[in-house]
């Protein structure tokens, strides 16, 4: 909805900042000064019937009892509804006879003074730019919000759970919160979960998930090796079969590509699913929010894909064994067309092949080192 937007939420921050500088302004000019001070207490006033509407769609969307059961969200109805009374009875308030009712006057400049109390909306707003800042990096994912909780995080299963990284400092801003995650499964899975972090360029401190946290090396929109693939289902296994209750939570840093690939490897473990093309089709079924968008939220990148389908040959056929090594020589690269790849023209491009974590050939195509481009 528009009210939860971005740009709404931080026009309601611009506002906020500037109703106090008119109500310091107002404050600081003499009172001959009356049509400045008119226009100014004009200003302040529709901000505050803004703010009161502000608060009306807010309980329309998110219901009169979900609302109301934040306590910040209570402060902030109390603080623009004081405000907006303050506003209207200074406004049309009648200062002709001042010199007759000083009191009045002094009075009414303290409930003035008393609207400086909106900049605590800031924490309100804070809490509502925190939401739908994260539900824009989350694009369409399918989030867990109920119960106190407005996470990017997916019930795959009723056992397997993928989520986008649990963040801390600047970047639970706009992902997970470390400690928000933790709240999360200490309160719906307390004791029965294991933690999985996919990614080889970062971790955090696994005390969050009272230390059951295991770490699989994947680089970004890569692959794991298919030994990983076989250790991590092993100990999935392991874990799963020690409680019923016992879940396991996946993810990597968005929660899809990597994250997607080791859950569908699961799901066809435990015989779920039966191929990689189901276990996939089901996990973007299960990841994508439909409601919002119809971009597809799944695993995506074609190596992910087919790793997958190894993981389906390696149970089928090889009885979750590693095939007999074969060493093969790549004697040629060919890519036939780069249309829409960096600057269409190769300058900017450039291929490497990594074997084991180490770089075993590259070549640039600006400079045509071990390569050689060729133009129509």
């Amino acid at each position: 909805p528009f009210v939860m937007s971005f740009g709404f939420r931080i026009f309601g921050v611009v506002l906020i900042f500037v109703d106090i500088i008119l109500v310091i302004v107002d404050l600081a000019i003499s009172d001959k000064k009356k049509n400045i001070r008119e226009t100014i207490e004009g200003v302040s006033l529709a901000i505050a019937l803004f703010f009161l509407i502000d608060v009306l769609l807010r309980v329309f969307v998110e219901g009169f009892s979900n609302y109301f059961k934040s306590k910040l969200n209570i402060l902030d109805a109390v603080i623009v509804v004081g405000t907006l009374l303050i506003n209207m009875v200074y406004s049309f308030s009648d200062l002709s006879g001042a010199d007759q009712i000083p009191r009045m006057v002094i009075f009414l400049r303290a409930l003035r003074i008393l609207i400086l109390i909106r900049i605590f909306r800031l924490a309100s707003q804070k809490k509502q730019l925190e939401k739908v800042t994260r539900r824009m990096v989350s694009e369409n994912k399918r989030r867990y919000a109920k119960d106190g909780f407005d996470l990017d995080l997916t019930y795959v299963t009723g056992r397997v759970i993928a989520m986008s990284f649990p963040s801390s400092g600047k970047q639970s801003f706009y992902r997970n919160p470390i400690e928000e995650v933790a709240r999360f499964l200490d309160t719906k899975h307390k004791d029965h979960y294991k933690v999985y972090n996919l990614c080889s360029e970062k971790g955090y401190d696994p005390k969050y998930f009272h230390y059951r946290v295991e770490r699989i090396f994947i680089d970004d929109h890569n692959v794991p090796a298919l030994e990983n693939m076989l250790k991590f289902t092993a100990d999935v296994r392991e874990w799963m079969k020690q409680d019923e209750r016992n879940i396991i939570a996946i993810h990597c840093k968005g929660g899809k590509g990597r994250t997607g690939t080791m859950v569908c490897t699961w799901l066809i473990d435990s015989d779920q699913f039966e191929s990689a093309k189901e276990s996939l089709e089901y996990f973007g079924e299960r990841r994508t929010d439909k409601s919002t968008s119809s971009k597809f939220q799944g695993v995506e990148t074609p190596s992910q894909n087919r790793y997958v389908g190894y993981y389906e040959i390696l149970k089928n056929m090889y009885n979750l064994s590693l095939p007999p090594k074969r060493q093969l020589k790549i004697k040629s690269l060919k890519i036939h067309s780069i249309h829409g790849v960096g600057k269409s023209n190769g300058s900017d491009f450039r291929v490497q092949l990594i074997m084991r974590k180490q770089v075993v050939f590259q070549c640039v195509c600006a400079t045509q080192e071990n390569c050689k481009v060729c133009t129509n």
